[in-house]
């Protein structure tokens, strides 16, 4: 059975987290300029990868872009790579 993580987001720090047990942390960083949202780095701790935890937050912040009607350009190589593998979202 997959695991379930909650998916944090923290506005003031420009962030989505999940957390993955106490002190430790997945996160996606983003910035937001001129109606685009930057994808800037997206990370997992090595312990916790192979799980989608990743795409979670990739996800979270595609949801965020469209409610606030931001275009999403991917920065950093997981971001890149997320959507040449799934052009249809």
């Amino acid at each position: 059975m997959a695991e379930e993580y909650k998916v944090l987001h923290k506005p003031v720090m420009r962030k989505f987290l999940i957390r993955l047990k106490p002190g430790k942390f997945a996160f996606l960083s983003y910035s937001i300029k001129n109606a685009k949202l930057y994808i800037e780095s997206v990370y997992t701790h090595p312990d916790f990868r192979g799980r989608r935890i990743a795409r979670r937050l990739v996800l979270a912040a595609l949801d965020f872009a469209k409610e606030k009607s931001l275009r999403v350009v991917p920065v950093c190589s997981y971001a890149v790579s997320f959507f040449k593998k799934t052009r249809n979202l």
